[in-house]
């Protein structure tokens, strides 16, 4: 769910609201419901920071706090009368605030601030690691790019320098790349810090984990990277070198670790690493693992039985003709509508199998398969009429060809029986004969199977319903690494070094956190769990120098400069409420300049 801004025109004036919107599947296609409409908060209702707050045992926020306006250092003094010349009243230095103000609040919410102060103490350097390692993870959230953007682009112009007491003139690419480099060795306290931190806020179940494997490319040859390799890439770049990541989420997205492969391994070898991983930080104990039938082999789910583990994974499509009768049989339960499951024991009683179809998946298969099926009977009808007028006579030739058709038109390769013969000629040409047929055994089993698939489990006692829904939770890692590309562009990486690229993806590891944590706070709220339109609207808030020409008493002329941020609008104070927050008004203290020694405010 997410959320949707409205505007409405009543009595000439504009009313803007916001309202809670899903996403749901018809069969006209996929079409949006709006859930509810947002207005301010109820006495009745409770705010997301309320509901985490009941989670902390009632703990205040985290100190020092975003979420409260400022406590100022010294006290306004308000007794003075101050004449104020309008005509010289101008705005400076706009910056974004809002967004890196949250961000930066999510950031001392999951107290990766003091986490990092300890295991990074403050020696020499001007400005703290941990400070360092803020400022990359913000960036990464809210404008993802390269240190070189942060650097000359980004950190200009948000408001973090007065948020964090870190000037522009210190924020430059070789600090951030020392910041990496100091970074990478506190993965494994971070993640186990995470883990608790957001069990705590969330009330997290880990009993059940995902596990999926992506790869993320390079731009560049990475000659000096031994991980950066060819391998199999869901980014359509086999071009280009790569790594793997694997990565461990529960049922609701958060993750908990993850591991970075060669770019060429294969998926059923990162099994075991990612398993012993997590068993070191997290202990022994009996949790299910969720995983796609990228990761399956024999080896793999001996392993996770020696070690007590149980599982729910997929299997190879060759393995439903085991089930031919099976699938024919009606003895089918529905789970949900257009979606059917049966239970079917394993052959040596250890295993069970789950068999399900699912009438969209069905039709998907089904439009793909009569594709492949026209587009490959066109190419060897021209194929043939090649060979009848005699342009193709070589065998060699038309056999290269029609393994580049089998290849390009896989999912129909099968469905044809092509002989390619050479034919006598009494005049010393060679003539070539090409006859092709359907195969009616691959229509028939096509039919049966298209939108079935196969899991297999060593759970026993659980009802098909309950063991489908599980493994659909799979989802969840898949649209990890959606997030990751997608919105936090993790992809392509542009460093050379192997340890760079695995702090840059340590950086991009913390900003999904950020991300999710902001998901569950806004599900607490009844904001859905989409942050995209949330910080988005949080960006148009702005901070900037209110500057006035001023005299006090006896003629003193001063310039006055308040550091101030725009007050939100209706739409986005709905939100702030509805999240428990409070824009703070003004970041600084009023400074009294005397115009002939103006003070410098440059960032």
């Amino acid at each position: 769910m997410f959320l949707r801004r409205y505007e409405r025109r009543k009595n000439g004036k504009t009313h803007t609201y916001w309202a809670l919107v899903e996403s749901i599947r018809t069969a006209r296609g996929s079409r949006n419901r709006i859930v509810a409409h947002l207005g301010e908060l109820r006495k009745s209702e409770r705010s997301g920071w309320a509901q985490l707050a009941r989670r902390l045992n009632k703990e205040e926020r985290p100190q020092p706090s975003l979420f409260d306006p400022p406590v100022y250092d010294h006290p306004i003094d308000d007794e003075e009368p101050i004449l104020v010349k309008l005509k010289g009243l101008r705005l400076e230095r706009l910056r974004d605030f809002g967004d890196v103000w949250l961000v930066l609040g999510l950031w001392r919410l999951l107290g990766l601030d003091t986490l990092l102060s300890r295991l990074i103490p403050e020696g020499r350097e001007e400005v703290p690691w941990a400070v360092v390692a803020a400022i990359l993870t913000i960036a990464r959230f809210c404008e993802p790019a390269s240190e070189l953007h942060i650097e000359h682009t980004w950190y200009r112009r948000t408001a973090l320098e007065d948020l964090v007491g870190v000037s522009v003139e210190q924020v430059h690419t070789d600090r951030l790349y020392t910041g990496l480099d100091q970074l990478l060795p506190h993965k494994e306290a971070i993640e186990k810090h995470l883990n608790e931190r957001l069990g705590d806020l969330f009330d997290l179940k880990y009993d059940l984990l995902l596990y999926d494997v992506t790869s993320t490319y390079f731009e560049g040859e990475c000659l000096g990277n031994p991980m950066a390799q060819r391998g199999y890439s869901r980014d359509s770049r086999p071009d280009c070198p790569q790594v793997c990541i694997g990565l461990v989420v529960t049922t609701d997205g958060i993750p908990l670790g993850y591991e970075v492969f060669d770019g060429n391994t294969n998926d059923s070898k990162t099994v075991e690493t990612i398993v012993e991983a997590m068993e070191k930080k997290y202990g022994h104990a009996n949790r299910v693992w969720v995983m796609d039938r990228g990761m399956v082999s024999e080896k793999n789910l001996a392993f996770l039985r020696q070690r007590g583990g149980s599982y729910i994974v997929g299997t190879p499509n060759a393995m439903l003709r085991q089930f031919e009768q099976q699938l024919v049989a009606k003895d089918w339960q529905e789970v949900q509508p257009g979606v059917e499951v049966k239970l079917v024991a394993g052959p040596g009683g250890d295993e069970t199998f789950l068999l399900a179809r699912s009438a969209d998946r069905r039709e998907k298969e089904k439009a793909m398969h009569d594709r492949f099926l026209e587009r490959m009977e066109a190419k060897l009808t021209k194929l043939q009429a090649a060979a009848k007028s005699g342009r193709l006579r070589d065998g060699d030739v038309a056999h290269q060809r029609l393994g580049r058709l089998k290849e390009r038109y896989w999912r129909a390769a099968s469905a044809f029986e092509v002989k390619i013969e050479v034919l006598p000629n009494p005049d010393g040409k060679a003539r070539l004969s090409i006859r092709w047929r359907r195969n009616p055994r691959w229509g028939e089993w096509n039919a049966l199977s298209e939108g079935c698939y196969l899991l297999r489990t060593n759970l026993n006692g659980l009802d098909p319903a309950t063991l489908w829904k599980r493994y659909i939770q799979l989802t969840e890692a898949e649209w990890a690494f959606r997030i990751t590309k997608d919105e936090l562009e993790i992809r392509p990486v542009w460093h050379q070094k192997a340890e760079r690229v695995k702090a840059h993806i340590l950086v991009c590891f913390l900003a999904y956190v950020l991300w999710k944590a902001l998901a569950q706070w806004m599900r607490c709220a009844g904001l859905g769990d989409a942050p995209r339109t949330l910080v988005a609207e949080l960006a148009k808030i702005k901070s900037g120098d209110v500057v006035l020409q001023a005299q006090r008493r006896g003629g003193i002329e001063q310039t006055l400069r308040i550091r101030c941020v725009t007050t939100p609008d209706e739409a986005q104070r709905v939100l702030l409420n509805r999240l428990g927050l409070k824009i703070p008004q003004r970041l600084r203290y009023l400074e009294d300049v005397n115009q002939t020694v103006e003070k410098s405010f440059q960032m």
